[in-house]
């Protein structure tokens, strides 16, 4: 079934079996449901019947799944008892062969964690983010101009894509005329190999990811040789904490990065296309009242949750709300379950863009791992809004998004627009 369209009666099959499968067989991680986007009952289940929930058996092997809101947040702050340790198996639901194991700044621990994490911190800060305000501003416009009228056209390739592509080869500093590969390399990172996938085994993924390594490492030289200057990889050539990291916590660094900085902007820029078009009275307020985007964008990142979820590995035997959690034992926190818990989000399912308390949401992670990138992500979708607004009274979605194949990345692979012409 990976990469066909199914019909609304295939679909809604699909979601009925979360009322009537037995708890213990519940997979919530299984891709499948991601890109059928049927995952929705499982978590509103789980929530009710079993907000801490035990899978035996996956195909990425047995793992827990925190499903509410409140859960969540203890679970990502106890950073005794769970970790983000790359040496365990790292933050995502699939365990990585041990000797791939990269280790980036998020799959760290305290108190390593924070030393790494502050290296690349300047890039974010309001004055920073006020340069590349006008970089973004500039890119967007010129972005918007090239799109065609009239015809139908992919808004995540011509748009999502360019745009994200375009802003971390300017955090960079990449070689423009790569950019491309940029995206790639995040999209590589986060694939499932297999026959219909971007690759088709883990070889080759690995042989990807090299390339990406090398190629970076020409670039660390050149920032070595040269003076400091404001670009990731620069502060990471310089900065005390990272410019002696081995091979693996460098590309880990960089994978973080990349990924970071192209899924989540990428993924929500797309979905807050798809989100209007299937709420036009939210389309309709917005662009009666454009002051309402500084609303509308957190709103946007806590619908679409563009990182489904984040792992951690128990390094105890610990009672959770009455499960026994072993030491060694995965545990998920599944934000995008989170983001529509009705006990800590009124009204979650709704898309509401003048939301009285819009920030209150998963998507960023919770606590010391929280993104670090988030006002820039927040940053880019307002002004890509504002300049949207400026130019079109309309963009039609004219078809069903093609969704990605992962319950990592919760992201859309095409979306069909046409703007009038």
């Amino acid at each position: 079934m990976h990469g066909t369209m199914e019909s609304a009666a295939q679909l809604d099959v699909l979601r009925a079996r979360a009322t009537s499968l037995p708890l213990e067989q519940f997979d919530p991680g299984d891709p499948e449901l991601f890109r059928t986007d049927t995952f929705w009952p499982y978590f509103d289940r789980l929530r009710r019947e079993d907000p801490v929930h035990y899978c035996k058996d996956s195909m990425f092997g047995p793992y827990w799944s925190v499903t509410r809101y409140n859960d969540i947040m203890e679970i990502e702050t106890n950073h005794s008892v769970f970790s983000s340790a790359s040496s365990l198996g790292g933050i995502t639901i699939r365990d990585i062969d041990p000797d791939l194991r990269r280790e980036s700044f998020i799959s760290m621990d305290p108190p390593r964690h924070a030393a790494q994490r502050k290296t690349v911190a300047p890039m974010f800060t309001p004055t920073h983010l006020d340069n590349l305000a006008l970089n973004i501003r500039k890119r967007s416009a010129e972005c918007l101009d090239n799109l065609p009228r009239g015809e139908v056209f992919d808004w995540v390739d011509q748009v999502s894509i360019e745009l994200t592509t375009q802003m971390l080869a300017v955090l960079f500093d990449f070689p423009w005329e790569d950019r491309r590969k940029l995206t790639r390399w995040s999209d590589i990172a986060t694939t499932i190999p297999g026959p219909d996938g971007l690759v088709a085994t883990e070889d080759d993924r690995q042989a990807e990811l090299t390339e990406c390594a090398g190629y970076f490492a020409r670039l660390w030289k050149e920032r070595i040789a040269q003076p400091p200057k404001s670009d990731l990889l620069s502060m990471m050539a310089h900065g005390t904490a990272t410019r002696d990291m081995d091979a693996k916590n460098f590309l880990g660094n960089l994978v973080l990065l990349i990924v970071g900085g192209n899924d989540t902007t990428r993924n929500t820029m797309s979905g807050s296309l798809l989100a209007l078009s299937q709420h036009p009275e939210q389309y309709r307020k917005l662009r009666e009242n454009p002051a309402l985007l500084d609303s509308f964008v957190p709103e946007v990142i806590r619908w679409q949750t563009p990182l489904a979820h984040m792992r951690r590995t128990a390094l105890a035997d610990f009672e959770f709300r009455g499960r026994q959690i072993k030491k060694g034992d995965k545990v998920v926190m599944w934000y995008v379950s989170g983001n529509r818990d009705e006990e800590a989000i009124e009204k979650p399912y709704d898309f509401i863009i003048d939301r009285a308390r819009p920030r209150k949401h998963l998507s960023f992670g919770f606590g010391i791992h929280r993104c670090v990138g988030l006002r820039l992500a927040e940053l880019q979708l307002k002004i890509i809004w504002e300049e949207i607004l400026k130019r079109f009274d309309h963009i039609d979605v004219v078809g069903e998004p093609k969704r990605v194949y992962s319950s990592f990345v919760k992201g859309l692979e095409t979306l069909p627009v046409k703007i009038a012409a």
